[in-house]
């Protein structure tokens, strides 16, 4: 039955009802009498809220649709309204779903296309950086240092410290590079480009280790590519915003073939704060890959960036 007619119906039993009290025993006098005044005026109130409360229930699933609309994040997929009951309800249910899964096919297809090409201008701007503005930097050093072996002494100081400032530029600028075109993670595999990011972001007042455990399933180059940005991102978090000293960065495998990474620190954690461009940027990534991604609040305190990947991503280049 129709949406139309459901609350056509509700609303005509409410007026036969009414109807049918006028052919009752009820009469009402002129002047109305107290007595009958309540009468009319306790039947109004029951005739109305019985009128609410039918409404209320054929129109319940109408209101689950809606906060379900208000709700749904494309980033965090796969939550749907519950398709109940017959009519036009269910069929717009059935239509909403629908229309959330081509959007998240859309989206993940789009933001593919997006992130692929942000790889690529990566790479071509850590090339230039190298191969430009390292080779230039690396000229410079040679000509101070030419020009700091003939020069009287007294000047010589300000050229060596001249030398020191070009050359931490230039270890900058590699540092820079390496960061946006993750050349170990190709050249030597997903476990070793995790211990090079471990190593590059531990200081004196931030320690980071990690540790990978033995027998993980090969990954394709995909995934390894997602995994790598995912910890990239959180230990950026970890070390740009939340006050940690220590972060851990885990590798291991998951019953049934999955993988699991897991990115925690002891810092201050999220708080109340909203989720900024960084953990989006992660969140689109994972959905290119079919993984599941949780940023929350660690066991002891701290944030927990845990990113599960199912065995259906596993096979192809390996580590």
């Amino acid at each position: 039955m129709s949406l139309y007619w459901r609350i056509f119906l509700l609303n005509a039993a409410v007026l036969v009802v009414a109807v049918l009290l006028l052919f009752g025993p009820v009469t009402v006098s002129t002047p109305v009498l107290f007595g009958e005044a309540i009468v009319l005026v306790a039947g109004l109130v029951a005739m109305l809220i019985a009128n609410a409360v039918l409404l209320r229930i054929g129109l319940a699933p109408l209101g689950r649709l809606s906060r379900a609309m208000a709700t749904v994040d494309l980033l965090k997929p796969g939550a749907r309204p519950q398709v109940t009951g017959q009519g036009e309800i269910a069929e717009l249910t059935g239509t909403f779903n629908t229309m959330l899964d081509r959007l998240e096919a859309e989206r993940a297809t789009s933001t593919g296309r997006v992130l692929s090409a942000l790889e690529d201008e990566r790479q071509r701007i850590a090339q230039e950086l190298h191969d430009e503005v390292g080779q230039t930097l690396t000229a410079v050093l040679l000509q101070i240092k030419h020009a700091a072996d003939r020069i009287p002494e007294p000047v010589r100081a300000d050229l060596h410290q001249a030398q020191e400032t070009t050359r931490a530029s230039l270890d900058e600028i590699r540092r820079i590079a390496r960061r946006l075109r993750p050349g170990v993670l190709e050249e030597l595999g997903l476990h070793s480009a995790l211990r090079s990011l471990a190593a590059e972001f531990t200081t004196p007042r931030l320690s980071v280790n990690a540790l990978i455990t033995p027998g993980l399933p090969a990954l394709d180059s995909a995934t390894e590519l997602v995994l790598y940005r995912v910890a990239q991102e959180g230990l950026t978090n970890a070390a740009r915003h939340s006050g940690a000293t220590r972060v851990e960065v885990h590798l291991r495998p998951e019953p049934g073939g999955g993988t699991m990474l897991l990115v925690r620190d002891n810092g201050c954690g999220l708080g109340g704060a909203p989720e900024g461009a960084g953990i989006r940027g992660m969140r689109e990534r994972v959905l290119l890959i079919g993984a599941e991604l949780f940023v929350g609040p660690g066991p002891s305190g701290g944030t927990d960036v845990r990113l599960n990947v199912t065995a259906l991503r596993h096979g192809g280049s390996g580590s």
